[in-house]
């Protein structure tokens, strides 16, 4: 009696530790996978600015909530989304824009945009107030990155071109198991014209060994100790690897430096695999 009271004592104990197993499962697969991402790429949804902050004269950073504290955007790292406004003759208008948010940044997403004077997707930004929407369509774009899928990038920016670099650079510092060395040159006119900058000069402050950043100006401060005048083949030979299999070249800027850059490469032997225009 005795032996068989142990032996049903010892059954319920494994049907309970498979219960137990189960139920554990179930909990991880339904209740800690990755949130669904909000955006739809065929249909604009609409997106609530609930912070704005002024960065320069004309640079601001807008946040905007997701429909819950525990929203994701849903955005791969590299790609950007279509954002829909007015221009000031009240015609509609669509540009495309890289948030400097990933998905670990929950319940929102946020845009540093430079507003121009005569930019019709500017105008719309300017006249935006916390409580106003948004319509945002994506993800798009060819780009996806995948941790390690090269050993290192050169990274060519110019002026808001910074954001897709940005993105895809704080991806890669951000996950301790990505190795991959990140080396940016970023071009502008000013050095307010700098976006960003606070946040590159911490990366480069915090990951000496996986990312470093140049800054080159047209007009620089009298003290100043980057790159003056254009991006040359000179920099690019020194700032970023050499070409090679296993590296990339991405570049995202104004159409005059893309078409330079593009130039510059390829008589410094990188392939059209080593390269990517954002």
């Amino acid at each position: 009696m005795d032996v068989l009271q142990s032996h049903r004592v010892e059954m319920l104990g494994i049907a309970v530790a498979v219960v137990a197993i189960a139920a554990g499962s179930a909990y991880y697969f339904y209740f800690t996978k990755k949130p669904k991402g909000c955006l739809d790429p065929e249909n604009f949804k609409e997106f609530k600015l609930v912070k704005l902050t002024q960065l320069s004269h004309n640079v601001a950073k807008f946040r905007f909530a997701l429909p819950t504290p525990t929203s994701v955007l849903g955005l791969p790292i590299g790609q950007h989304m279509s954002c829909r406004g007015k221009d000031s003759l009240g015609d509609e208008v669509i540009k495309p824009y890289t948030p400097t948010t990933l998905d670990s940044d929950i319940g929102y997403f946020e845009l540093v945009i430079k507003m121009y004077p005569q930019g019709r997707m500017s105008h719309h930004f300017r006249e935006m107030r916390v409580g106003d929407y948004l319509a945002v369509k994506g993800p798009k774009g060819r780009f996806k990155y995948q941790p390690g899928q090269v050993r290192a990038f050169g990274m060519l920016a110019g002026g808001t071109g910074i954001t897709p670099m940005f993105q895809v650079a704080r991806a890669i510092l951000e996950n301790p198991e990505d190795r991959t060395k990140v080396n940016l040159i970023y071009a502008n006119v000013t050095y307010e014209d700098i976006l960003l900058k606070e946040e590159l000069d911490r990366f480069a402050h915090n990951f000496p060994d996986h990312f470093s950043v140049f800054y080159v100006l047209n007009q620089p401060p009298e003290e100043w100790d980057g790159g003056v005048g254009y991006v040359s083949k000179e920099m690019i030979q020194t700032y970023c690897p050499m070409p090679a299999p296993d590296i990339q070249i991405l570049r995202c800027g104004p159409s005059p430096m893309n078409k330079a850059m593009a130039a510059h490469l390829n008589d410094l032997g990188y392939t059209s695999q080593m390269q990517f225009k954002f």
